[in-house]
């Protein structure tokens, strides 16, 4: 077995969390020799006493393929961050998920996504706005992202199915627990026609401790985050957080100051988010991403002139275009890049996500870039 193997061994064992897996990843022990483990070297790693002793229990060769049996029985397929699949914007993020499981169009991972979330009990503004925004985000090539719970992430979902960008799905629970029950007809239809991924393996239950979790998962898939409707106290405020901490945008649309479920909206305006009063706000931001007419699905261009046969992107920003052309001549690590393009910190994090979705520029390990 691979490491691909063994990371998704660990991953399904209950209890090993994102930093467990990290230590193990650090120290070396992500290959066979970690089904000859006994509990004494995983606790050397620093493992719990019981973590180390229900690992050297349950982590073996049979049960792996055990595993992977139920997973595919279930209709049921998986990325791991080793992949070159995994999608580039959450491998940026800072605590990406080691595995996501999915059904469906694993393509849509690739694109440029717009994260869409809001209160489960939103108002008939709420509705509305979520409506159209999703529609016509979707409808002009952007992927709405959300979690499908009931109210705003389920009506985006909606709106969204239907469109040339789609939708993703990103649950709280494992593939065959539905949350909330309500949805199961629309995320039968997500399956089908979008994505639905999830960190958790099969048979994980709903608790309330994943779902924060599963908001940096949106977060970290997107662009930017729109907040369509939420309070004070909306857990779509965690989604927001976390989309600023991974260093992307964040758009609000505002409400009536009277109603509750702006406040958290009006909030994150007035903290510096984006106002979003139409889709063509959200689409300028990102119009380098959206298709062009005329342009190849890659919008890449061979030229055989300067570069040597090189694909040069047609739609470089000129911020873009300077360090695509700094990293031709070799892979630079991020304080090289800041010292060449005399770019500040937060804009040449910003043009090399940018790069890396037009994928004209590859992350390395030890944060240093290449060009594709």
């Amino acid at each position: 077995m691979n490491n691909r193997d063994v990371l998704f061994g660990l991953h399904e064992v209950e209890g090993i969390g994102w930093k467990s897996i990290d230590k193990i990843c650090k120290a070396g022990f992500l290959s066979e020799k970690a089904f000859d483990c006994k509990p004494e070297d995983w606790e050397r790693i620093g493992l719990t006493p019981g973590m180390s002793t229900k690992l050297a229990d349950v982590l073996t060769r049979d049960w792996v393929k055990l595993r992977r049996s139920i997973m595919e029985s279930a209709r049921v397929s998986m990325i791991t961050v080793f992949d070159d699949r995994y999608p580039d914007l959450l491998r940026e993020t800072p605590q990406p998920p080691w595995v996501l499981y999915y059904r469906g169009r694993v393509d849509l991972l690739q694109g440029p996504g717009i994260a869409m979330v809001g209160t489960r009990v939103p108002t008939a503004y709420g509705r509305k706005v979520g409506t159209v925004l999703a529609e016509e985000l979707a409808a002009s090539g952007l992927t709405v992202i959300s979690g499908l719970a009931r109210g705003i992430d389920s009506i985006c979902h909606e709106a969204a199915v239907g469109q040339s960008g789609g939708t993703v799905a990103v649950m709280a629970t494992g593939m065959d627990k539905i949350y909330p029950p309500e949805n199961r007809e629309l995320l039968g239809r997500i399956s089908r026609e979008g994505l639905v991924v999830t960190e958790y393996p099969i048979g994980t239950k709903s608790h309330p401790g994943l779902f924060p979790q599963r908001n940096r998962i949106i977060a970290g898939l997107a662009l930017g985050t729109v907040v369509v409707e939420a309070d004070s106290r909306s857990g779509s405020l965690i989604t927001a957080d976390a989309a600023l901490e991974a260093g992307r945008d964040v758009f609000a649309v505002p409400g009536p100051i009277t109603s509750p479920k702006s406040r958290g909206a009006l909030e994150l305006i007035k903290q510096g988010a984006a106002l979003v009063t139409s889709a063509a706000d959200i689409k300028a931001e990102y119009a380098s991403f959206l298709p062009q007419s005329g342009n190849t699905p890659s919008n890449l261009e061979v030229n055989n002139e300067g570069y040597g046969g090189l694909c040069v992107e047609k739609n470089l920003t000129s911020d873009e275009s300077r360090l695509y052309h700094i990293l031709h001549q070799g892979p630079c690590s991020l304080d090289e890049l800041l010292e060449k393009s005399g770019l500040d910190f937060g804009h040449l994090h910003s043009v090399l996500l940018s790069l890396i979705i037009k994928k004209a520029v590859t992350s390395l390990p030890g944060a240093v870039y290449k060009i594709i």
